[in-house]
């Protein structure tokens, strides 16, 4: 593999710009949430730096790469490049040219130029999430006002408890959405022809892959399937989620938030009580942000 030529503190001053720029965008909630958001990358970068290359502390690669990786779930493109170099090099982690693939693949999405080049010397990116990248499941803190009534009930619960974190969806939103939606019916069959447990319609069944919606395991993988891409795509926001998952990510785009429409403003307030949590990790690898996402932040802000 032909190496890149690294600086030891790559893109610490040009970080500072961005944040001084972000901070003077005109939109002053959007750039808020920028300005926030590069100060935690910046930090967390500067910190996995000194412990890469023992500057000021004791020289600590596996806790560099914890850091780096941390921001990388963040988003923050220089983080994801730098890890997928230490990857690429074997710089204190094993080498493993698929996982420096993933890794630069996910900067590359930025436009970060740097790894765009190093892309060609790696191969195909790793199929598997680096375990450091799979956003944590919130706890159950005992809020949970879902309770199984009955072995049926009881069934899908289990089920639930073993998918869910398959696909990084917190149970307790997946259940939300299927006693809103079906009411634990695996058969529930709505006059929109919806499907199962998480009412599936045909064309999300054939977009995730579910062959037979009236399977509870099928539907399930399916409807979390589609709960975590809408994580990603609304970066967490979980009343955009749900409105999603009522009205299709295509209207709440289009109305730059939850949509005006009655059934969808009562669904979204009631997940959003049964979830009793306005966000939640996401994994920002599975798909890019909605490009609405900076006005409808601006129109929530409002």
């Amino acid at each position: 593999m032909t190496a890149a030529v690294r600086s030891p503190l790559p893109g610490c001053a040009a970080m500072l710009v961005c944040a001084l720029l972000v901070v003077a965008a005109p939109a002053p909630a959007l750039a808020a949430d920028k300005a926030a958001d590069a100060v935690r990358w910046l930090a967390l970068r500067t910190e996995a730096l000194s412990y890469e290359h023992g500057e000021g502390v004791a020289k600590d690669p596996a806790r560099a790469a914890r850091l780096y990786c941390e921001a990388a779930l963040l988003g923050d493109a220089e983080a994801q490049f730098n890890l997928g170099w230490m990857y690429a090099n074997g710089r204190g982690v094993e080498r493993d040219d698929a996982r420096a693939a993933y890794f630069f693949a996910l900067a590359a999405k930025q436009g970060h130029a740097q790894s765009q080049k190093m892309l060609r010397f790696v191969g195909e990116p790793a199929a598997k999430v680096p375990e450091c990248m799979r956003p944590a499941l919130l706890a159950d803190d005992g809020r949970d006002m879902l309770v199984a009534r009955g072995e049926a009930q009881e069934a899908v619960f289990g089920l639930v408890r073993q998918l869910a974190p398959q696909y990084g969806v917190s149970p307790r939103l997946a259940l939300a959405v299927i006693r809103a939606e079906s009411n634990f019916n695996p058969q529930a069959l709505s006059n929109k022809n919806a499907q199962g447990l998480m009412q599936l319609i045909p064309d999300t069944s054939a977009r995730f892959n579910v062959k037979q919606p009236f399977d509870p395991e099928q539907n399930l993988r399916g409807g979390l399937a589609y709960l975590r891409w809408l994580l990603a795509y609304f970066e967490g926001d979980v009343s955009l989620v749900a409105a999603a998952y009522n009205a299709g990510e295509g209207a709440v785009n289009r109305y730059r938030g939850v949509p005006p429409y009655a059934e969808t403003r009562g669904y979204v307030k009631r997940i959003m009580s049964l979830f009793q949590r306005e966000a939640h990790p996401y994994d920002a690898s599975v798909t890019t942000p909605s490009p609405e996402l900076p006005r409808i932040r601006l129109t929530q802000g409002s």
